[in-house]
């Protein structure tokens, strides 16, 4: 007669006492695919827009950073010819004259050889000093330059100071129209393709060169402060003043 320890262990059973030998556990039909295929893991999302903000904030940095660099290093500082060097040679046709072509960074500079349609800056260089404005047509304190040497022009009129004027990347007839505009009969030429500009370093104007007799820079002004007759006229007396022929103002 057996009793309860007797009876076959069942296989449920003996899985249950001993995990080490259990089988797999019974899998309802139907539900196998559940069980031993995992499902496939969610794709990992990237959110690039971070990313890309930074990469355009970087960007903008680099061009501000440029930028000032242009300021600084061009801007205020190699603009133009600098006090105690030479001014640099050109030649220019005249707006109000039918005088027509680029400029010529090479001119003679004997008289003989001068067109008197052109602005030759050597041969006035060698008549006495020289103001001469640099500047861009449609840009208004670099056009008040030109209106202030206009009235110094006057103002100075018994001296031997020459004052000159080139715009700046500007055609023949835009030039000639705004020497009406502003009634300016101070010599205006102009620099169709950008030859004087290149010349000169200009990235900004107003711009002026205060020059002695032989074209040694005596001053050179740069900003929006120089664009009025009354700024101007103490410069330009001092330089007719140390000039080796001085003029008297009115």
């Amino acid at each position: 007669m057996s009793g309860p320890d007797d009876r076959p262990r069942g296989d449920d059973e003996l899985s249950h006492l001993d995990p080490d030998g259990a089988g797999p556990a019974p899998v309802a039909p139907g539900r196998a695919d559940r069980v031993d295929r995992a499902e496939p893991p969610a794709p990992l999302v990237i959110d690039t827009s971070r990313y890309q903000r930074i990469i355009g904030l970087v960007g903008l940095a680099v061009v501000i950073a440029f930028s000032v660099y242009l300021f600084v290093s061009h801007g205020s500082n190699s603009t133009g010819v600098t006090a105690g060097h030479r001014l640099r040679w050109f030649a220019a046709p005249l707006a109000t004259t039918d005088l027509r072509g680029a400029a010529n960074l090479h001119p003679p500079c004997t008289l003989a050889a001068h067109d008197p349609r052109a602005l030759n800056l050597c041969i006035d260089a060698s008549r006495g000093p020289i103001v001469l404005s640099l500047f861009a047509l449609g840009a208004g304190s670099c056009e008040r330059q030109v209106d202030a040497l206009q009235t110094l022009s006057r103002r100075f009129a018994g001296s031997s100071v020459q004052f000159l004027a080139v715009a700046l990347n500007a055609s023949a007839a835009a030039t000639a129209k705004a020497v009406r505009a502003h009634h300016w009969t101070i010599p205006v030429a102009y620099d169709e393709d950008g030859r004087v500009g290149d010349q000169y370093g200009v990235v900004l104007c107003p711009m002026a060169e205060l020059a002695r007799r032989g074209g040694i820079v005596a001053e050179r002004l740069v900003g929006d402060h120089w664009d009025t007759a009354a700024a101007l006229s103490p410069q330009v007396r001092a330089l007719v003043a140390s000039s080796p022929v001085a003029g008297r103002a009115r």
